[in-house]
């Protein structure tokens, strides 16, 4: 896993590097609009529905070409979701690989796979050691305005394929799972250095 994280990071750096030689590299930072999967109680076949909270993203990216761009970036994540009393939090690195196209003046859509990496779990100070998958894979989609060195843009981003936190439950009996996929709006400011 280590390997492929390296591998991730080399391939994304080095996109960076070709960007920072063209006009396009920048950083970027905002809210995010999140929650988690359901998470799943092991006493029972029942399920909760987390409630939507709001983190934050700080980041880095590239852009090469003007009316049909390639944009990647390297951004730090800080998810929260509650369910009931409890809370899940989650830090990872995401990785979006975006492509896109302006519409009308500064107005640009744009979408493509985002590869997140899970730093750390935390569920009610209960630390989260086995994530099926540390790197997973999700699709983020959107919507930007660009003006001059500015950019503002709000995404969907959501993953693809089930990844589970498996802890043991509160009461020391059995042990409970939460989805861990993104499921999130993400409302971005830029600014290209």
């Amino acid at each position: 896993m280590k390997k492929n994280l390296f591998i991730l990071f080399v391939t994304c750096m080095s996109i960076a590097s070709f960007a920072q030689s063209v006009p396009g590299f920048g950083i970027k930072g905002g809210l995010n609009y999140n929650a988690n999967g359901d998470y799943f109680e092991s006493i029972s076949d029942n399920y909760q529905n987390p409630d939507r909270n709001v983190g934050f993203h700080i980041g880095l990216f590239g852009k090469v070409g003007n009316q049909i761009f390639f944009k990647p970036e390297l951004v730090y994540t800080s998810t929260k979701s509650d369910y009931n009393d409890d809370s899940f939090k989650m830090k990872k690195l995401d990785v979006p690989l975006l492509v896109g196209a302006k519409i009308i003046g500064p107005l640009n859509v744009f979408a493509g796979p985002s590869f997140q990496y899970i730093l750390d779990t935390e569920f009610e100070n209960i630390t989260i050691d086995d994530v099926d998958k540390d790197l997973t894979v999700g699709l983020n989609f959107g919507i930007g305005v660009n003006f001059r060195k500015v950019g503002l843009d709000l995404r969907y981003e959501r993953g693809f394929s089930e990844n589970e936190a498996t802890f043991l439950n509160n009461n020391g009996i059995g042990t409970d799972r939460i989805d861990t996929r993104p499921d999130q709006l993400i409302l971005s400011l830029s600014l290209l250095i």
